[in-house]
């Protein structure tokens, strides 16, 4: 069962090394290292992609929905090693349908759970949701590089 723990933005911002404009988790609202963790990102109606994706009818974009879910997997493994994480981890592999759209002012649920982990290489089965309304699910594969 997932711990609730408290990670504000100070935290995250330890772990990842994303920040304004592209970081896309707020809160982290649960987490059991090692195995899940799951997060929300508040999307700001005057966020810059919403200007123009699309202007009469603006939705988060699915790349966008995509690196939420990376980040809320870096996360996982950052909480997960702590200090022992001697690396940087890259996206290497989005295997995740688009099912429905996030809209302006929603909030996002990003979910991740770790599925397996081989040297530097982490597979996790993640899913978006808004509400019960599922937004995106799939599988990605996180890659550490050499430091």
């Amino acid at each position: 069962m997932a711990k609730a723990i408290h990670c504000n933005l100070e935290r995250i911002q330890e772990i990842l090394p994303h920040r304004s404009p592209f970081l896309f988790v707020d809160t982290v609202t649960a987490c059991e290292p090692g195995v899940h963790l799951e997060a929300n990102l508040t999307l700001d109606p005057g966020a810059d992609f919403f200007k123009g994706h699309f202007p009469n009818r603006p939705i988060m974009p699915g790349v966008l929905v995509a690196e939420a879910l990376a980040q809320a997997s870096g996360l996982l493994i950052g909480l997960t090693y702590g200090a022992r994480m001697d690396f940087q981890l890259y996206l290497a592999q989005v295997d995740v349908k688009f099912i429905q759209t996030a809209l302006p002012g929603e909030t996002l649920a990003l979910a991740t759970t770790l599925k397996k982990s081989y040297g530097r290489l982490f597979r996790c089965a993640v899913a978006a949701t808004v509400g019960a309304r599922i937004v995106a699910k799939g599988s990605l594969v996180l890659a550490g590089n050499l430091s």
